[in-house]
């Protein structure tokens, strides 16, 4: 197959087109009170209510690569990977979160890893917050608190300060649709159970802090560092159940209320949450008698400093589910007021993984790309993460089914490339290493790496998908 007739068919990956792989600190740094660094809401968590964590485990050590960074940079170039994305922990370099009191040998050791990046020809792409709110911010209220957009753009400012001449790519917050999960249920930390309202207000204060830090690169930055920011969404694709008229509805109900909760606002014309959550959580408030909505309001000024917020479209998918219209309305803990059933087991999935919600499904990856070409006038997309986990007893270097998963996703992305015209211009797997999962504990991996947790220099063993990428990335053809 010539080089054109393979970039046709979908499979050469288009000039320029980066592929990375990413971590994120909690899960893998370790030294979680060392030199210096300040305890996080999940260090505090983790200790305080062990029993959350399906196994017990907590990530005190995780995969040590606070001392161990050199060998995973090692392995990212041995891989060939173009970029390098991972998060710094706020903590680490702020111990108490406000930009006041600085912690040296935290800027230091990521002053190193930035350099140690450059040094192999690895691009970093950073995360400014990746889930681990300093405690003490939290005990302010955490993102409940509308001061805490004044905090993150501070942290953002020095961030950019410190790092910002050798950083060229940003991401201010991962997932923001999760951590507001944290103040609604008890799914996530801070495990705030304020469901129904407390997952609204923590949304609307991440989306202006995420703004905030976009406009002081704006403004005090951009003209002499020449980077990119972008915030990291994510959404699974939701198919519907039938198609009749009010599944077709609630399908699209639900990709609004996921990830056009803060899309919207940044990427859509109107500068407002989506359509279908103002009216359904409106009513909702209505009906349950209350004075107002329980989904703020924007004011103008906060309309023109969110909309617009971003260089790039950052997206995370990794699976998809089957949703079905609910004109009743019954509690399901993470969709509130979107009146429709959720179901994992019932998605179309040709193999699955023994991790309950992920379902192989790659057609969902390439028409959540579609989703997003279309509401939001074809943006330049990077997928920041993208990955394939189950149980670590099921899981090992042999791991074919994560290839499989990766080979058809990719599939799908370029297709929604090359047919459906949505442009996009890179891709992160997740994770580099098998790293710490949150409640999940050490129980299910994600890693392209597989780390022994019984060694003390947690050893780095790549796997056959690491072999796979390594192969993908020297000829640029799936």
């Amino acid at each position: 197959m010539s080089e054109e007739t393979s970039i046709r068919a979908g499979r050469r990956l288009p000039d320029g087109f980066i592929i990375g792989t990413g971590t994120s600190a909690h899960q893998i740094e370790g030294a979680w009170n060392v030199d210096g660094k300040g305890e996080s809401i999940w260090d505090r968590i983790v200790h305080d209510r062990p029993e959350k964590v399906a196994d017990g485990t907590n990530a005190d050590v995780a995969c040590d690569s606070y001392h161990f960074y050199k060998q995973d940079v090692k392995i990212i170039k041995e891989l060939g990977f173009d970029f390098y994305r991972f998060s710094i922990s706020w903590s680490r370099v702020l111990p108490t979160g406000e930009a006041h009191i600085v912690n040296d040998l935290g800027v230091e050791y990521y002053n190193n890893l930035i350099d140690e990046l450059l040094e192999n020809n690895i691009q970093p792409m950073v995360t400014m917050y990746h889930w681990d709110l300093p405690q003490r911010l939290q005990d302010l209220g955490g993102w409940l608190n509308p001061m805490m957009a004044d905090y993150f753009r501070d942290y953002a400012r020095l961030l950019f300060d410190l790092f910002g001449k050798r950083v060229k790519w940003w991401n201010t917050i991962n997932e923001p649709a999760m951590v507001a999960v944290g103040y609604g249920n008890a799914s996530m930390a801070p495990c705030i159970n304020l469901f129904g309202y407390g997952e609204y207000l923590a949304a609307h204060h991440l989306l202006i802090a995420h703004a905030k830090a976009y406009r002081v690169y704006d403004q005090e930055f951009r003209a002499t560092q020449q980077g990119r920011v972008t915030i990291a969404l994510d959404t699974m694709y939701h198919f519907p159940k039938t198609d009749s008229k009010e599944d077709l509805e609630a399908a699209e109900r639900a990709m609004q209320f996921q990830l056009g909760w803060f899309a919207d606002p940044i990427y859509g014309s109107h500068g407002d949450y989506p359509p279908a959550m103002r009216e359904y959580i409106d009513r909702a408030s209505k009906k349950e008698g209350r004075v107002k909505s329980v989904l703020p309001t924007f004011t103008p000024e906060e309309v023109k400093l969110i909309k617009g917020s971003c260089d790039f479209f950052g997206f995370q998918h990794y699976t998809s589910c089957q949703v079905s219209d609910d004109p009743e309305g019954n509690f399901q803990p993470w969709y509130t007021h979107k009146y429709m059933n959720i179901s994992y087991s019932d998605c179309k999935s040709g193999k699955r993984s023994h991790i309950a919600w992920l379902n192989v499904v790659p057609e969902g990856f390439r028409n959540s790309l579609k989703w997003i070409k279309d509401r939001y006038g074809n943006p330049e997309v990077i997928v920041t993460e993208c990955g394939y986990g189950d149980w670590k007893e099921y899981d090992g270097l042999e791991d074919d089914d994560r290839i499989h998963y990766y080979q058809t996703y990719l599939e799908e992305m370029m297709k929604a490339i090359v047919e459906d015209g949505c442009q996009i211009r890179g891709f992160a797997a997740w994770s580099l290493l098998d790293n710490y999962e949150w409640f999940e504990g050490l129980r299910s991996t994600f890693g392209i790496v597989h780390v022994d947790y019984s060694s003390p220099e947690r050893k780095r063993t790549p796997k056959k998908s690491a072999k796979f990428f390594q192969s993908l990335i020297a000829r640029r053809t799936l």
